[in-house]
């Protein structure tokens, strides 16, 4: 009885990365960006020392 758990759960990670594989490629296609806004972030820093 694990045993068949145990092997359901391997069956289901591995379909559930093979998805997530499959829909990070078919993604850019159907429309879905997956890359992160850019912007330029400035800051003045000061530093200690001389």
């Amino acid at each position: 009885m694990l045993g068949k758990l145990f092997k359901f759960l391997f069956i289901i990670a591995i379909l559930g990365f093979a998805a997530l594989v499959g829909f990070a490629y078919v993604g850019p296609e159907i429309g879905i960006d997956f890359a992160p806004d850019r912007q330029e972030i400035r800051m003045p820093v000061t530093l200690q020392g001389q």
